[in-house]
């Protein structure tokens, strides 16, 4: 069967010495954190590889925090687990940062940080937002049955479900074609509920509009895809001045909508109806850990997260 690998990008994860670090907070009764679950989904669907993405000065505290723990857990269900660093000084040749530049380079550069594992098929998630099984099962089988190595897919969630009561966020509206496949992204501010409808910098919109959550299904072929695109977009920022070089990213949904502009690749949409979590503010805290004890009940969860995967 084919080996399917999932990279988790980590990056963003602060020391435990830091006060409110939202990746770290405790959203289960057992203690586990919002990437608990999307490791126990993974596991659950058949990934073969967990690649986590991380910073030098975290590494201490992600291994004894999270590392160690899941290495035990999927080393019992014979899933490897990697580590790669995300720096920004490690850049292709002729290139370094600008002086003074701080912010990493986006989430392209960091699946690139773990290029040299990408020999299988992967899927791409963010480490701080929960996805829910269907995501997972959907893409793990897309990973696995695809053979068009041109044609990757992308979770779609109803906007309407990935909203939080406490504040505004952006969200990567979604446009489909009539078979299913992804046609265009475009990211909207300020979206918010307001009663029963859901407005934004755009105007209103519909709950059942479909979203990008950034969790996306790659193939290997994708790899030197986007280490070209990186290479533009650096030429494009440090030589030829095009933008803020303090603070612009090479972002994947970005990357993608320009090759589906230039008909060089295809996205399968997988909608899923599943609610998806996250902890944008301190006051979503409450709300998704009663979700999850919801779940819990329901039973789609155990008390103990790890324990059905025995």
């Amino acid at each position: 069967m084919k080996r399917i690998s999932l990279v988790i990008m980590a990056a963003g994860i602060g020391s435990r010495y830091g006060a409110g670090i939202k990746q770290l907070e405790a959203v289960g009764a057992d203690g586990s954190i919002i990437m608990d679950y999307s490791v126990h989904d993974a596991i659950e669907a058949g990934f073969n590889d967990i690649i986590f993405v991380i910073r030098n000065d975290i590494e201490d505290d992600f291994m004894e925090i999270i590392g160690r723990r899941i290495e035990n857990i999927a080393g019992h269900k014979n899933v490897h687990v990697y580590y790669v660093k995300q720096s920004l000084s490690a850049l292709p040749d002729g290139f370094r940062p600008p002086e003074g530049r701080v912010k990493p380079w986006g989430t392209g550069k960091a699946v690139l940080s773990g290029a040299s594992l990408l020999d299988n098929p992967f899927a791409v998630i963010n480490a701080d937002d929960y996805y829910g099984k269907e995501a997972f099962q959907k893409v793990a089988d897309f990973l696995r049955n695809s053979n068009d190595r041109n044609e990757y897919c992308m979770a779609g969630f109803c906007l309407g479900n990935t909203l939080s009561d406490n504040g505004s966020v952006t969200r990567g509206v979604c446009k489909e074609t009539r078979d299913g496949y992804l046609s265009s992204i475009d990211e909207i501010t300020g979206v918010h509920r307001d009663g029963d409808r859901i407005l934004s910098d755009s105007g209103a919109l519909s709950p059942d509009s479909l979203v990008s959550m950034n969790m996306w299904g790659f193939t290997r072929e994708f790899v030197p895809l986007l280490e070209d695109g990186f290479r533009k977009f650096l030429i494009r920022l440090l030589e030829k001045k095009t933008g803020d070089p303090m603070s612009d990213e090479f972002l994947i949904p970005v990357f993608v909508s320009d090759l589906l502009k230039h008909r060089k690749i295809r996205v399968r949409v997988l909608r899923s109806d599943d609610q998806w979590y996250g902890l944008t503010f301190r006051e979503d805290v409450e709300p998704v850990r009663k979700a999850f004890a919801h779940m819990t009940e329901k039973g789609i969860y155990r008390q103990e997260l790890y324990s059905d995967l025995d």
